[in-house]
């Protein structure tokens, strides 16, 4: 299966310069050819750690470019920061075998192939239903796949014994704005339908989701909240894609950060809206959405990433909507890095503090409908 550059690098934030507004959105062919896009700095990032820049170094050698620079269908058939992930660990001498701990299956919750879903379930009986995380993944809602984005929710099912259900959703340029948030919704409404048949709970029930995937776990609880579905207990979003500031901090202290540069933003941005001004929409700048009665929120994020600053103004935003939410900034590290627990120590870390946020709320007594 060809992978999505993108998804090595979750969910890209949208953020549009003045020169990327000027610019045309896409069509919907993912082989038309990007306009050129700058970065808004020349300096260079904070450091890597070591064993972070042993994997960019590797993705490197796979023959990864930026992301800006290839048409999407490019960069879909691109080496991903998961496969440099694995190039370490055979150097190393480590399996890259799935765990077998882990069980896996697929299903389909649309008519489009690229509505599908990936069940993941601890191996073994369970005594009783098991905790539930209806799971997003990343790549700016272009790139990557349920592939790319496997080993957060293969850890989220056997470090928090849960069903964790991967929701793969159509891409743009092919199917663009709102369409991977209609499906994000969709999917969850399947999952309502089917989680007692695979052993989850939804009255014990998480969202998760990285980059573009974080901004949709969050979408996806506006949404439950608003048409008075069942909510999630807690969520995790992880480098999510929620301001759409061109001149946020982090845009210029990061412009040129690997695996994902801020002109990478403005090409999600390009290939994903209709129009330029749906990065204003409030399902895209989720810092200007309604808020208020959403589930306590863990926001995950890392030094090195162009998303640095929308995960610090989601905070905020969360705050001053009566929201209990946690955030932590990790040092060293790059933008998906949160997959990458088997070689960076970073990684490990925040799947360690991700997994003692959810695993008090998704114990604990039954969530009442808001």
């Amino acid at each position: 299966m060809r992978r999505s550059l993108f998804a090595a690098f979750p969910l890209v934030a949208i953020a549009l310069t003045s020169a990327a507004t000027a610019q045309p959105v896409s069509s919907n062919s993912p082989d038309a050819r990007p306009p050129a896009f700058r970065a808004p700095s020349q300096q260079r990032p904070p450091r890597a750690a070591p064993d972070m820049q042993a994997v960019l170094d590797a993705h490197a050698r796979l023959g990864a470019r930026p992301i800006h620079l290839g048409t999407p269908s490019q960069v879909r058939a691109g080496p991903t920061p998961t496969d440099a992930v694995k190039a370490v660990m055979a150097a190393r001498g480590m399996s890259t075998a799935p765990d077998p701990s882990v069980v896996t299956s697929e299903m389909s919750y649309g008519r489009n192939a690229w509505q599908k879903a990936r069940i993941y379930r601890p191996a073994g009986p369970a005594s009783r239903q098991r905790p539930l995380i209806v799971y997003y993944h990343g790549g700016g809602w272009v790139i990557a796949d349920l592939d790319v984005y496997d080993a957060a929710p293969r850890m989220l099912a056997k470090q928090l014994g849960a069903v964790v259900v991967s929701v793969e959703y159509r891409h743009a340029p092919e199917f663009k704005f709102p369409a991977q948030h209609n499906d994000a919704v969709d999917a969850y409404r399947w999952v309502l339908s089917n989680a007692r048949a695979w052993g989850g709970d939804v009255n014990r029930m998480a969202f998760a989701g990285e980059s573009a995937g974080g901004n949709l776990a969050i979408n996806t609880a506006i949404v439950a909240r608003n048409q008075r579905l069942p909510m999630p207990r807690p969520i995790l979003s992880v480098y999510p894609i929620a301001h759409s500031d061109p001149t946020l901090r982090s845009r210029i202290v990061n412009a040129n950060a690997k695996p994902l540069a801020t002109p990478d933003l403005e090409w999600f941005a390009h290939y994903f809206s209709r129009r330029p001004s749906d990065t204003q929409d409030p399902r895209i700048n989720l810092v200007r959405a309604n808020l208020r009665g959403l589930p306590p929120v863990t926001i995950v994020s890392a030094e090195i990433d162009p998303l640095l600053s929308d995960g610090l103004n989601l905070t905020t935003a969360l705050r001053r909507a009566g929201v209990p939410v946690v955030q932590r900034t990790y040092p060293g590290v790059t933008h998906e890095f949160f997959g990458m627990g088997s070689v960076v120590r970073g990684a490990m870390q925040a799947n360690n503090w991700a997994v003692s946020r959810l695993r008090p709320a998704l114990g604990g007594a039954l969530a009442k409908q808001r």
